[in-house]
């Protein structure tokens, strides 16, 4: 299943090209980055990990609780990330009662700059900024690929995960969002 989820997206860091491979011919059409959902972690809680907010302070997706969470965590760097993140802000203004968090998994001395930077440029209505430059909450869900969605219900639950973008303006994700009750 890792394999799969390798696939889904951007990957956290990229293989290192081995001596005797030979490079593909590249597709004659763009491809779209797979999806997986994955709904084997249903009903666990939410992990411990901790992540920075804007102003350097420290969060945990327990500070959250009480209202459904939809956490995705993205990179600057990664193209399928940039793409829904729009759709994201939408979302949030959209539910109220679902708190969309976006977590940026830009690491680094610069990774905060490169994220208030994106945000800035985006001039999102109804996301805020946080961090995980050490990837704390990527390890915490077993993944090395972006974006990665995890839906949690209001106790902090979770009810899937998704490795891969979609596009959260569309009815597939107003049904998989409603999952959270």
């Amino acid at each position: 299943m890792l394999a799969l989820a390798v696939l889904a997206g951007c990957r956290k860091a990229p293989p290192e090209p081995q001596a005797n491979q030979t490079a593909a011919a590249p597709p004659s059409k763009p491809e779209q980055p797979a999806q997986l959902l994955d709904r084997s972690a249903a009903g666990k809680p939410a992990p411990t990990a901790s992540f920075r907010k804007a102003d350097g302070s420290t969060a945990r997706l327990a500070d959250f609780r009480g209202k459904p969470v939809l956490l995705n965590l993205w990179a600057t760097w990664c193209v399928p990330c940039i793409t829904e993140m729009p759709q994201l802000d939408k979302l949030a203004g959209q539910h109220k009662a679902l708190q969309v968090i976006t977590v940026s998994q830009d690491s680094g001395d610069d990774g905060m700059r490169k994220a208030a930077e994106f945000f800035a440029r985006k001039k999102f209505a109804n996301l805020k900024l946080y961090l995980d430059p050490d990837g704390a909450l990527m390890d915490s869900f077993s993944t090395a690929s972006l974006p990665t969605t995890v839906l949690f219900d209001k106790d902090g639950k979770e009810v899937w995960r998704m490795m891969g973008p979609e596009d959260w303006t569309g009815k597939k994700a107003a049904e998989l969002v409603a999952e959270a009750g």
